[in-house]
């Protein structure tokens, strides 16, 4: 397979295991199924492996398909920076981004800055994925990640960006009505509005050195957040959420903070992508712009 046709080949691979099909790569690169079988075919008989595997009903990856997958992408992204260095738009960035980031973060601060992004650089294209689930970045075509806590995928490139607190708050009629408490322990004796699928526990909080968690209870609980907050903000009871979730109300002075003394460690923001020898220059542009438009989180 001569040079060409391998970088071709390559190009295919990529488009199958980003479509999930045959059928639906041959649409991105408009070109036919049996051309695509055949291009498939011959770069797993040059490389002497079975890059998916395949079902009447689906196709995936195999373990050496993966590894190939992250190795096509680097040289591609090396190749298209060449590439791009050597035209006169080169100082622009251009292409497409695909980013992800938690659901309700992303939904008040990331997806903002992304559309400031592609109006700024309109060569741009952007692709936003929102999840409350630690993606993998390499295994899902994802360019960048932002993320919320402390990492554990150390194959990855971090970035930090800036530190998220997390809240006990109410509102300040329930506050009036109920009194404000003056221990996390308190909290167990009191109305306490929380979400299902998060910790069962409030905390950690700080009790003089000691990491305190509590089996707190109440008379309402939400799968989401949002409405979580809306009950706090309606004087339901207390709350315990990250600080950007309820920093509007906080603005207004619909809700208030209480227990700061005992507030649970910081969360860190970060920037995450894939190690690469040479990130294109639409990423490198993007992560800078991200780091910038974020920096209300810096302590």
């Amino acid at each position: 397979m001569g040079a060409m046709d391998k970088l071709k080949a390559m190009q295919a691979f990529i488009h199958i295991a980003d479509e999930g099909s045959l059928t639906a790569a041959a649409r991105v690169m408009e070109s036919s199924l049996p051309a695509m079988v055949r291009t498939l075919a011959a770069l797993e008989a040059d490389l002497g492996v079975r890059l998916f595997n395949r079902t009447t009903r689906r196709i995936s990856l195999t373990e050496e398909g993966r590894r190939h997958l992250q190795s096509c992408r680097e040289l591609l992204s090396t190749l298209e920076e060449a590439e791009a260095a050597l035209t006169a738009e080169a100082g622009e960035p251009a292409g497409h981004l695909t980013i992800t980031a938690p659901m309700l973060f992303g939904q008040m601060h990331v997806a903002p800055a992304v559309t400031r992004f592609v109006q700024l650089h309109e060569k741009m294209r952007c692709s936003m994925v929102l999840l409350d689930r630690v993606v993998n970045l390499l295994e899902e075509g994802i360019d960048v990640g932002i993320r919320i806590g402390e990492l554990e995928d150390s194959t990855l490139v971090a970035q930090p960006v800036g530190y998220i607190r997390r809240l006990v708050v109410a509102s300040p009629d329930w506050l009036k009505r109920h009194g404000t408490p003056r221990h996390p322990k308190d909290l167990l004796k009191t109305n306490c509005v929380r979400v299902t699928g998060h910790a069962p526990t409030w905390g950690p909080f700080n009790d003089q050195g000691r990491q305190l968690r509590l089996a707190v209870s109440g008379n309402l609980e939400f799968n989401q957040i949002a409405p979580a907050v809306a009950a706090c903000v309606a004087g339901a009871g207390l709350g315990m959420f990250l600080s950007y979730q309820v920093a509007p109300f906080l603005k207004t002075r619909q809700l208030r903070t209480v227990l700061e003394d005992f507030e649970p460690p910081v969360q860190p923001i970060h920037v995450v992508y894939p190690h690469a020898r040479l990130l294109p220059k639409r990423t490198r542009v993007f992560i800078e712009w991200i780091k910038e438009e974020l920096r209300e989180f810096r302590l």
